[in-house]
């Protein structure tokens, strides 16, 4: 995709104006609030974020990005109607705390061919999923092929446009995602989204799996993003029969590997967002989206919840997929047993990553505050 020359954040009418051009579209749809929500961003990153001229162009990308999705998203569900019909049935959704096992445990439930997750390069175009035989002659997947190739996050996150990823993307069309705290000091949009309610966001996200499965129906939806850890109630109102597995993992070891991915994400965007600043921001951000899940859980069947901690992940991949399987109802057939073991034998890549929470000025003492009960 063609990169604007602005190092500016810009406004609403420039951004939307430029995410027309770029598709040759007009209709961002309405109906989930989307325009407020990416009007309170702008004040913020304007008013609070301290972006460098980099990270204006930066932020400025991103923002339009999401602005293209929601264009692509509002056109492909006029040329395909009947993705409305589409059946979304029991669908399980991965959360838990970043850094605890959430990506290894979803690709070795998406290897199942009875399952289906959103393939990173869908969640920024969204589209019916073509045949695999045609992604590589596919313009848009190619160029974003070669953009995660350069983005620099395979020494703490592997990112590949065809491999199935986390589905905050598809929250970015409506700017309800905690994704943008995650690369710029934004307490503003961080207060608002704190109150805002979540269920306009999660229709939209609905909308967009009808859409990109629609020629794969009948393949069970499983979706992973941490964020989900705010907006429970948001998630069983949008998808009333789905299941939630939660991942557990010690919140000091956490927090410090998200402060490492968060710094390395977004280094050079921002005169603040750095050090003590953005481990105070993400020590808030993770401790209120924890409390607001537990509290939230508490409402509701416990059996709609499944529990993995991290060392059991890492120490038997396979009995975890079968408990989970059992708890699920799911079928463990010989096809699904073949896939999940051959992707335990090819693993998730370990990144070289090492980290210094004191770098953050993080504590044991003020995490293990954070996170009391």
């Amino acid at each position: 995709m063609t990169t604007s020359a602005r190092t500016d954040v810009g406004t609403v009418e420039d951004l939307h104006a430029s995410a027309a051009r770029l598709t040759g579209l007009d209709d961002f749809g309405d109906g989930d609030g989307y325009a407020e929500g990416l009007r309170v961003l702008l004040r913020s990153y304007a008013g609070e974020a301290a972006l460098t001229p980099a990270g204006s162009k930066r932020t400025r990308g991103l923002l339009r990005g999401a602005l293209v999705s929601r264009l692509l998203a509002e056109a492909a569900w006029r040329e395909f109607p009947e993705h409305a019909r589409v059946a979304i049935e029991h669908p399980v959704f991965v959360t838990g705390l970043p850094r605890t096992g959430t990506t290894a445990l979803h690709r070795l439930l998406t290897a199942d061919p009875a399952h289906q997750g959103p393939e990173l390069w869908l969640t920024e175009v969204p589209q019916p999923r073509p045949p695999r035989a045609e992604w590589e002659g596919h313009p848009v997947f190619a160029a974003l092929r070669e953009a995660y190739r350069d983005a620099g996050l395979d020494g703490v996150h592997h990112m590949r446009p065809e491999r199935v990823e986390e589905c905050w993307r598809l929250l970015c069309q409506s700017m309800t995602s905690v994704s943008f705290e995650c690369t710029a000091y934004i307490p503003g949009y961080a207060a608002w989204l704190d109150g805002r309610d979540w269920t306009p966001a999660y229709a939209r996200h609905r909308r967009n799996l009808q859409l990109i499965g629609l020629r794969d129906q009948g393949r069970r939806w499983v979706l992973k993003n941490p964020s989900h850890l705010f907006a429970l109630d948001a998630l069983f109102a949008t998808y009333p029969d789905a299941m939630v597995i939660q991942t557990h993992r010690d919140p000091r070891t956490v927090i410090a590997s998200v402060c490492s991915l968060t710094e390395r994400a977004s280094a050079g965007w921002s005169t603040v967002f750095g050090g003590p600043v953005l481990g105070r921001a993400q020590l808030s951000l993770w401790s209120r989206g924890l409390r607001r899940f537990r509290a939230d859980r508490a409402r509701h069947d416990p059996a709609r919840f499944i529990d993995v901690r991290h060392a059991d992940l890492v120490a038997d991949p396979r009995g975890t997929v079968e408990m989970i399987y059992d708890r699920l109802g799911a079928r463990w057939s010989p096809g699904a047993r073949s896939a999940v073991d051959e992707a335990i034998l090819r693993g998730t890549p370990t990144p070289d990553h090492t980290y210094d929470p004191a770098a953050y000025g993080l504590t044991p003492a003020l995490v293990d505050a954070a996170f009391a009960g």
